[in-house]
């Protein structure tokens, strides 16, 4: 998020700050004060701001409407785009589809993103104020590095979010944080985000832990970042398609609607390879596919 948002202060931010905190020029306000019949249309507005870059304040305040426009940004259009390009729309006369089920995602999703946001606040925060261990140099550690953090990073955030997806099934802690989510037995892209904001924290927590604990590319993690919340929304397009290559290593559309179905199988978000040792794995088979479903109800 440090990389965004030095992206954001050359590009737009500092104009922002400058008009709504100017910094305060002495000389400027005895001009101003001496000349009463000056022109004001020729008097420009100080060009810098009273909160530099590196002020916490307007650090925490500038992270905050990024990432609130970020997420709805990434949301909206990939979300929007799954919906329309890639989800079934028969899957919506299954039974268990409910009334205004896509507009009820939405509202869900939207109400959750400023708590999220706020409690995701302190990692951007150290972040930008250096304590991550993101790096610019390729030459620190090397292209090997850099080729095989990609994997790296997608085995460590799988396998965190495994526990956590799967302590959040505990009973005393369900019905409160995670329930909300499983609302949607046939979901939509839309439901990607649509969970309780403490819900959707915690499952983002090891994508923010890495960082401090391992280096990573800046642009790479930027990368990622957007990839996480792209795949959260693919695989809850209630696709079963069944019998590809990879189907017992990649955990996709096919084991989470699987998950949504069942609750208790396939907590996994990228590999299968978690569920398997956690004795949770469940194999996509087409007569599980709930399209059946909505055949016989034709």
């Amino acid at each position: 998020m440090d990389l965004v948002l030095s992206i954001a202060d050359d590009y737009l931010l500092d104009k922002v700050w400058a008009r709504l905190v100017p910094h305060t020029n002495p000389l400027f306000e005895s001009s101003f004060s001496l000349s009463t019949s000056a022109n004001l249309s020729s008097i420009s507005l100080p060009s810098e701001s009273a909160w530099p870059r590196d002020y916490v304040p307007r650090q925490i305040l500038s992270l905050s409407v990024i990432t609130l426009i970020g997420i709805h940004l990434l949301y909206f259009i990939f979300a929007g785009l799954s919906y329309q390009f890639i989800f079934n729309h028969d899957m919506m006369r299954h039974p268990r589809f409910l009334k205004n089920q896509v507009k009820q995602e939405i509202q869900s999703s939207l109400r959750a993103f400023p708590a999220i946001t706020l409690m995701t606040l302190p990692w951007f925060q150290a972040e930008v104020m250096g304590y991550s261990r993101l790096y610019d140099n390729v030459g620190d550690y090397g292209w090997a590095y850099l080729f095989l953090s990609i994997p790296f990073f997608l085995v460590f955030t799988d396998y965190g979010i495994y526990w956590v997806h799967r302590l959040l099934h505990h009973p005393i802690i369900y019905k409160t944080f995670h329930k909300p989510h499983h609302k949607w037995i046939i979901p939509t892209p839309f439901a990607s985000h649509a969970f309780h904001p403490v819900d959707g924290y915690l499952q983002s927590v090891p994508y923010h832990l890495f960082i401090f604990l391992f280096p990573l590319h800046r642009w790479l993690y930027l990368g990622l970042f957007v990839f996480v919340n792209f795949w959260s929304i693919f695989i809850h397009d209630s696709d079963m398609i069944t019998g590809h290559a990879l189907e017992k290593v990649i955990n996709g559309p096919a084991h989470h609607t699987l998950h949504h179905l069942y609750f208790t199988v396939n907590y996994g978000q990228y590999f299968t390879w978690a569920d398997r040792m956690g004795g949770s794995y469940r194999q996509p088979e087409s007569h599980l596919d709930p399209l059946l479903e909505v055949k016989k109800h034709q």
